[in-house]
């Protein structure tokens, strides 16, 4: 999906990292919600709540999943899987674009 359509955005951006990792919430009709962000060169770890996909749209990620021992790559065109009530560490050695969904119930 290359465009959302009736969505809500809220104005105030999600921040993390010293602004290293920023994000902006879209909330959906369905009460679906997605966040679009940037990453910047670094390496960061994050809890979830839900279970979350990850989307690159630009860039290169490296990324570790609770209870992984090896690293993947994705690059711009893939995504990943992240359970819900767990942490991820992810490395970018560029700028990231993403999209993140949150997942209820999975």
């Amino acid at each position: 999906m290359k465009n959302f359509e009736n969505v809500s955005v809220v104005k105030n951006a999600n921040i993390y990292f010293d602004g290293k990792v920023t994000s902006r919430t879209v909330l959906f009709a369905d009460g679906t919600k997605k966040t679009l962000g940037i990453i910047l060169p670094g390496e960061y770890e994050f809890s979830t709540g839900d279970s979350e996909v990850m989307e690159l749209l630009a860039g290169k990620l490296e990324v570790l999943i609770s209870g992984s021992v090896n690293w993947e790559l994705f690059e711009a065109g893939q995504s990943f899987a992240v359970p819900a009530n767990s942490k991820f560490k992810v490395a970018a050695k560029e700028a990231v674009d993403y999209c993140c969904s949150y997942l209820k119930n999975v």
